[in-house]
């Protein structure tokens, strides 16, 4: 990753991808903001990352809550240049029980919307700025025991392609990069027939190549646009 100076707001660092970015972000220069619904998830990470990384609980299942807290930590750390909107969540549901996907479906659109609504108007206010949300190749197909993962998350790409288009008039120097990645290891791996999994270090270092590029869009490995363009074109 290139050395930078910077200052990065990872929300959902807690574990996984956005854990792997805090990481990378802060050893490559930049003063990272991490959040997670509870501090002490954060703990051990901020402790070991020093005077580069702070903390604030954020919980996206109280979406007005973390509209004004995230907007509060963003001027705390005197502006933010990078956000990585990573925080969502996914709970494989045999028996299509409704709180799982209620849950799901509040994460990961009530939720994501809130968290990419203060990135927008604070990159508006600052006329420049990059916004990272996290995906999925999930977003291609529906999934019988995740339907409102592949829901939710058809919703951040389709989302973030009308963020991008607004931002294009309203602040041309905000660039939104939407990631798709397939499987991770991380704890939201759920999967027995996963395949092509790669840790969130590797994950890390691609979404952290394709925000300083300020791609459009990136799959995450990148082997996986094959699979997405094969999901695109074969039969249900």
């Amino acid at each position: 990753m290139p050395k930078a100076m910077g200052t990065a707001i990872v929300v959902g660092a807690s574990s996984g991808i956005g854990k792997a970015i805090a990481e990378q972000l802060v050893a490559g220069g930049w003063k990272v903001g991490l959040t997670s619904r509870k501090l002490e998830n954060l703990a051990e990470t901020i402790a070991r990352l020093g005077e580069g990384a702070a903390a604030k609980a954020i919980d996206l299942d109280d979406p007005e809550g973390a509209r004004s807290g995230l907007a509060a930590f963003a001027d705390e750390l005197g502006g933010v240049d990078l956000w990585i909107l990573n925080a969502g969540t996914g709970i494989l549901n045999r028996d299509f029980a409704w709180e799982p996907e209620r849950q799901t479906i509040a994460t990961n659109v009530m939720g994501f919307a809130a968290m990419t609504d203060v990135a927008v108007h604070h990159c508006i206010a600052r006329g420049e700025g990059r916004i990272v949300g996290i995906s999925s190749v999930a977003k291609k197909r529906g999934h019988p025991f995740t339907a409102s993962y592949s829901g939710s998350k058809a919703f951040v790409s389709l989302y973030l392609d009308g963020v991008r288009q607004y931002l294009r008039r309203k602040a041309p120097k905000v660039s939104v990069t939407e990631v798709a990645p397939g499987y991770i290891d991380t704890p939201l791996q759920q999967f027995d027939e996963a395949f092509w999994v790669v840790s969130a270090e590797t994950a890390a270092r691609q979404i952290i190549a394709a925000a300083m590029a300020r791609r459009k869009h990136a799959y995450v490995p990148k082997r996986w646009a094959l699979v997405a363009a094969l999901l695109s074109l074969a039969p249900r």
